[in-house]
C-alpha cells in the first residue's frame, strides 16, 4: 500500500487530493496548521475508506516546520510515495501595500518549503526507484504579476527542471497550474471574487482527477481543463509588455479588494 503525504490538507486543493487518493485506497500524511481540523478531517478519511490517516502539524512559514515537512518525507521507514505540495497563500493588496514580511512568508511557503520538500523526498524516492512529486503552482505563473505569481512561476519552472534531471530514476514531478478552483483560498486571502465569470471557475475535484491523470501520463506540467489550456497558450505567445497591462487590468477586477 503506497503513502501520499498532502500539504495544506484541511482545505481547497489539499483536500479533494486526500479525499481522491483515499478513495483510491492509499494511506495519507495530512499536513496543515491546524490540528483539530487535520484530526476532524483524518478520521473522516479513516472511517469512510479505512486507509491509514496520520497527520503531522506544521507551519511551513518557520524553520521549524520546514524541518518537519523534510524529516518526514526523507524518512525511509516510513517512506511517501507521492508527496503533494499545496500548501500556499495569496496576500491582499498590490505590491508595496503589502508588508514585506508577509512578501517574505510567501516566498519561504511557496518556494523554499517546496524546495527543501522536494529535495529530501526525490532523494529517498531515487534510493528506492519511484515516487512523485506534484507541486501546485497556478495559470498565475504564466502572468507577469507580483509576488504570487513570479512564486507560482518559480515552482513551475523548478519543477520541470528537476523533473529533466531526474529522468530515468523512476522519480515523477509534476507543477499543476490550475486557474480559478472553488476553494476557500479567496476569502482567506481578503479577494473578492464575485466578479469572476462563472465559466473561469473549475471544481476542486476534477482539476486533482486531471492532475492525477497526467502524473501517471508522465507529464511535468499540468493545466486542467481546455479553457485553461487555451488561456496558458495565449499568454506564451502574447507580448510582455501587453501581457503584463492586461494582468494588470485583470487583478484589479478580480484581485484583492
Amino acid at each position: 500500500m503506497t503513502t501520499a503525504l498532502i500539504t495544506g490538507a484541511t482545505a481547497g486543493l489539499g483536500a479533494a487530493f486526500a479525499e481522491r487518493l483515499a478513495r483510491d485506497g492509499h494511506h495519507l500524511v495530512l499536513l496543515a496548521r491546524d490540528t483539530e481540523r487535520l484530526h476532524e478531517r483524518a478520521t473522516d478519511l479513516h472511517d469512510r475508506h479505512g486507509v491509514e490517516v496520520s497527520v503531522l502539524t506544521a507551519d511551513l512559514a518557520t524553520e521549524k516546520g520546514i524541518v518537519a515537512l523534510e524529516e518526514r518525507v526523507g524518512d525511509r521507514d516510513r517512506p511517501v510515495d507521492l508527496l503533494v505540495n499545496n500548501a500556499g497563500f495569496g496576500n491582499k493588496g498590490r505590491f508595496l501595500d503589502v508588508p514585506m514580511a508577509d512578501e517574505l512568508t510567501m516566498l519561504r511557503v511557496h518556494c523554499e518549503a517546496v524546495l527543501r520538500s522536494t529535495a529530501a523526498a526525490a532523494e529517498a524516492m531515487r534510493e528506492r526507484g519511484r515516487g512523485g512529486v506534484v507541486n501546485v503552482a497556478s495559470v498565475a505563473a504564466f502572468l507577469p504579476r507580483g509576488t504570487y505569481g513570479a512564486s507560482k512561476a518559480w515552482i513551475t519552472q523548478f519543477t520541470q527542471g528537476v523533473a529533466a534531471d531526474l529522468a530515468g530514476s523512476g522519480v515523477r514531478l509534476m507543477a499543476l497550474c490550475p486557474g480559478f478552483v472553488r476553494t476557500e483560498f479567496h476569502q482567506r486571502a481578503g479577494m473578492d471574487a464575485g466578479n469572476v465569470p462563472g465559466w473561469m471557475w473549475l471544481d476542486a475535484g476534477r482539476v486533482v482527477d486531471a492532475a492525477l491523470a497526467d502524473l501517471a501520463r508522465g507529464r511535468t506540467l499540468s493545466v486542467p481543463d481546455p479553457r485553461y489550456k487555451a488561456l496558458a497558450g495565449l499568454m506564451r505567445l502574447a507580448p510582455r509588455g501587453a501581457l503584463a497591462r492586461a494582468s494588470t487590468g485583470t487583478g484589479r477586477r478580480y484581485g484583492p479588494k
